[in-house]
């Protein structure tokens, strides 16, 4: 074995093996913390399951037949969707049938192909409302969304008939039926009520749209329903989202005060994340509801995810930067212990980043180790024995891995059937790759966005619309 330069000193393997004994430490230490955190919410959510009137509610099949009790405004914001913006606005007007609803699209001067399809898919359909921005896009999600609000307001003034609340979508979403009912009634009580969103399974090899499925099932089976019984401020999603009117409106008060144009902050990559805490903030009441219609068919927003890499990893970086880093700077550390929990698991992606690339380094230099094993054999440098205490570190982190799986396993079969909840397990490292690269990329830009650098659209691309396909019942 050569030592490193100059024929003296320590060899490559053991500089090796010492960095792998760090490397170790460090991804055991998160690695239990995270087990230990999980574990907390696992078992909150077993005694949620053990009580009947937590379990997942089903609506009768007459439900949502009725008229509303006020006019509900949907806001869809949409910038070069001309694929998928027709199809989604035709579904939504078929699927509900009540009158009493408005359809705002929010689009731009300089994308007449949006404007275009959208006109071409609906017609003169009184409930859909055009919006075209009075600046050329993109701008931002937000910046689109505060131009439909103020559309609103417009419309408000004009009919002297005040909306009693507002539903988000986003410009490839499939809605149920049910769900405009449900978040009518739900904002009878508070001021926010978020649905899950499911995302769909593409035809193909679906390797990596396939691990949205893994994790947005797992988050709104479990975590958004242990968060919703703690009472701890519930973040928007974007889609599938109900806010009632009166809290947008104080809301927008206060960002006018700040300097700002309406209720959606346009200086953030998620908006709707900090819209859903805010409400918390400000004394809201927020809920999160998960049901299924008499069919069994759950109530939430259906919509593709991304397929490709670039596509994903550009997804989760706008995810990370705006959660994480923005939320870590506009948001603060405010709240009671169950609110900063769940802050801490909000903003823990960067981290997250971090630990798995040391965890895949660790495997790298392992296997170097073992290839300078079968070459050096007795000569081989021997390091310290582990202590019992990171022996015993190391079988609880096998223990939380192993119960992770079996977890992923079981919620994705339950929604997606069996084969997609052994693929589940298989996909663990596509997610975890695209973790690395989205926290390498959003740490990045977090720090190009301190010098001043504005903050540009970075939206997802869209060409297929699960409207097209028929809608499996889950087993």
């Amino acid at each position: 074995m050569l030592p490193i330069g100059g024929g003296s000193g320590w060899t490559l393997v053991e500089w090796l093996q010492v960095i792998e004994r760090e490397l170790l430490f460090f991804a055991l230490f998160w690695f239990i913390v995270g087990t230990l955190d999980e574990l907390v919410i696992d078992l909150l959510w077993f005694g949620l399951r053990c009580n009947p009137a937590k379990q997942t509610s089903r609506l009768p099949a007459d439900a949502g037949r009725g008229r509303l009790s006020g006019r509900i405004a949907i806001f869809i914001p949409a910038w070069q969707e001309a694929d998928v913006i027709g199809t989604t606005v035709a579904h939504m007007l078929r699927m509900w049938r009540q009158a009493d609803f408005v359809l705002y699209v929010g689009c731009y001067g300089n994308d007449p192909d949006t404007v275009a399809a959208t006109m071409a898919a609906v017609g003169h359909d009184p409930r859909l409302r055009l919006v075209i921005h009075d600046r050329h896009g993109p701008t931002t999600k937000a910046d689109c969304l505060n131009r439909i609000y103020a559309a609103l307001c417009s419309d408000e003034l004009r009919t002297g008939t005040r909306f009693r609340g507002v539903v988000l979508h986003d410009s490839e979403d499939m809605v149920h039926p049910l769900e405009l009912a449900l978040i009518d009634d739900a904002l009878g009580a508070v001021d926010f009520v978020q649905l899950p969103v499911r995302p769909e399974i593409p035809e193909g090899p679906h390797w990596i749209a396939g691990h949205y499925c893994d994790e947005f099932v797992e988050s709104h089976a479990r975590v958004m329903v242990v968060r919703d019984a703690l009472g701890a401020g519930l973040p928007a999603a974007g889609v599938g989202c109900g806010f009632s009117r009166d809290m947008l409106e104080r809301i927008g008060h206060l960002r006018g005060r700040q300097g700002g144009v309406g209720p959606f902050a346009a200086e953030c990559f998620t908006e709707d994340y900090e819209l859903g805490l805010l409400i918390t903030r400000l004394g809201g009441q927020s809920r999160f509801l998960r049901c299924r219609d008499a069919e069994g068919q759950l109530i939430g927003t259906r919509s593709y995810f991304p397929g490709t890499l670039v596509g994903a990893v550009r997804q989760k970086t706008r995810w990370m930067h705006g959660i994480a880093l923005q939320g870590w700077d506009r948001l603060g550390w405010a709240g009671g212990p169950v609110t900063i929990w769940m802050a801490i698991r909000d903003r823990r992606g960067p981290l997250t980043a971090v630990v798995f690339m040391a965890a895949y380094g660790l495997l790298l230099i392992e296997g170097g180790l073992a290839v300078a094993r079968l070459r050096y054999g007795a000569a081989m440098p021997v390091m310290a024995p582990l202590s019992p205490l990171i022996r015993g570190g190391m079988l609880v982190s096998a223990f939380g891995f192993i119960w992770r799986m079996v977890l992923r396993f079981v919620f994705t079969a339950r929604e997606y059937g069996l084969r997609e909840g052994v693929c589940a397990i298989v996909r663990v490292p596509v997610a975890n790759v695209i973790t690395i690269m989205a926290g390498r990329r959003a740490l990045t830009a977090y720090c190009r966005s301190l010098t001043g650098g504005a903050l540009v659209w970075e939206k997802t691309e869209h060409h297929t619309h699960p409207a097209m396909i028929r809608v499996q019942a889950p087993e």
